[in-house]
């Protein structure tokens, strides 16, 4: 066993005079609240995006198939629903990129999963009348193929919802407040068609709440069978198809292959990071704030280290003199206050660990840190700790840490041993 970490342990267990006892206790907290602080951080900001992503791939899907006129708008242009092209969209598993002729050498790649599932979709403008209050409204018709599992997980009602009667509503909540409404309630909505104005009675079968509030503001769900007739379409027209798929990482992957491949080319294909841009670049933002947080942290835990490096240095030059004076490089001794610096980082890096995963559970079981709905669309912080982001913090903090340390151990080799022998 080398001598270097035997000193540096000898050297933990005394743990030096009163004021250095201090410094190195400050030392050992800085490098856990730090590890704590990042722990949380990455945390709270992909539990918070894993939140945000899946209530708008709930509400929406991930990919949608529709005419290319009424991608930017909620006008109901139809196409013929194709069951086999529904069946071929499904039976989609796996799907193998295609290399770029122009870039000579990049490797196909292939995705993680497949699609989960197809359904059909017709949106209608429309205007909610109550008690001489108006509120403007966009119905989702949705048929026997809509996957209820997911807007049930927003269900303010009794019951799960498993199907629509062609006369009733599922309204969102803020719908439901502005106007008054309640379950059961009976309303009046109007559409304009060709010049027209039609009027159709509903009743509330439901109420839901996704938390986005511009969502919740705009969106009803209706039977597709309701707003067939008062398009006047037959039961084999659609505006849309919602996909489903497996893994989220495949997104830009299989929306191309399906759009290359499956549909027709009359019709487009588009996912929702497409289609809601602005929200989803607000939540890559997010992670600028936690990039300035990790690096504030490990600053702070740095300037922390070198600190009680220097302080301890300084306090041992008479045994850094005497370890000179029978024959130990520059090198070694640097080396036992390098292992020591190291023991005091991991010790802190457990305490880090502790303390960073035991709020992080206190937060996941209580959520007693709340936020503001209308702003951050949820009204508690999400955590979600990653395994990897586990091993990067630690084996960064440790690394970077380290490697700022190197430099000021120099410190040792201006220490003359002649002097430092006699210094008292």
């Amino acid at each position: 066993m080398k001598y270097e970490p035997w000193i540096a342990k000898k050297l933990m267990a005394s743990g030096g005079g009163g004021f250095t006892r201090i410094i190195l206790w400050i030392a050992t907290g800085a490098v856990g609240f730090s590890v704590a602080v990042m722990i949380l951080s990455l945390a709270l900001m992909t539990g918070f995006k894993q939140e945000i992503t899946r209530k708008m791939f709930g509400f929406w899907g991930h990919i949608h198939i529709s005419d290319p006129r009424s991608i930017r708008s909620y006008e109901a242009l139809p196409f013929e629903y194709d069951s086999t092209l529904i069946e071929s969209i499904e039976s989609v598993e796996k799907v193998v990129s295609t290399p770029d002729p122009d870039m000579p050498g990049q490797k196909p790649f292939e995705s993680k999963g497949g699609v989960r599932h197809v359904q059909s979709y017709i949106y209608l403008p429309g205007i909610i009348t109550h008690d001489d209050q108006m509120e403007g409204i966009v119905l989702k018709g949705v048929g026997d193929d809509y996957d209820w599992k997911v807007i049930n997980q927003y269900n303010e009602s009794a019951t799960a919802w498993t199907g629509l009667g062609e006369e009733e509503l599922i309204i969102s909540r803020i719908t439901a407040d502005r106007l008054k409404l309640k379950q059961d309630d009976k309303l009046i909505l109007h559409f304009v068609r060709e010049g027209k104005q039609l009027q159709r009675r509903f009743i509330i079968k439901g109420i839901y709440k996704t938390g986005l509030e511009e969502n919740d503001a705009k969106f009803a769900i209706a039977s597709i069978q309701r707003v067939r007739d008062v398009l006047k379409w037959d039961s084999t027209k659609v505006s849309g198809l919602e996909i489903a798929i497996d893994d989220i990482d495949d997104l830009d992957l299989i929306t191309e292959y399906i759009y290359r491949e499956e549909i027709p080319a009359h019709l487009y294909a588009e996912n929702i990071k497409e289609k809601f841009p602005s929200l989803f670049e607000w939540l890559e933002l997010q992670d600028i704030n936690t990039i300035v947080i990790i690096g504030l942290m490990l600053a702070v835990a740095i300037i922390n280290m070198i600190t009680a490096l220097l302080i301890l240095i300084l306090e041992r030059t008479q045994m850094i003199g005497i370890l000179k004076s029978i024959g130990a490089r520059d090198g070694s001794i640097r080396q036992v206050f390098l292992w020591f610096a190291m023991f005091i980082t991991i010790g802190g890096i457990l305490i880090g660990n502790i303390l960073g995963l035991g709020l992080a559970w206190l937060q996941n079981e209580f959520k007693f840190v709340k936020l503001d709905e209308t702003d951050y669309y949820l009204d508690y912080a999400p955590v979600m700790v990653l395994p990897w982001h586990l091993l990067v913090v630690n084996v960064g903090a440790l690394l970077v840490i380290g490697l700022c340390l190197i430099a000021p151990s120099f410190l040792v080799s201006k220490i003359n041993p002649i002097k430092t022998i006699h210094f008292q």
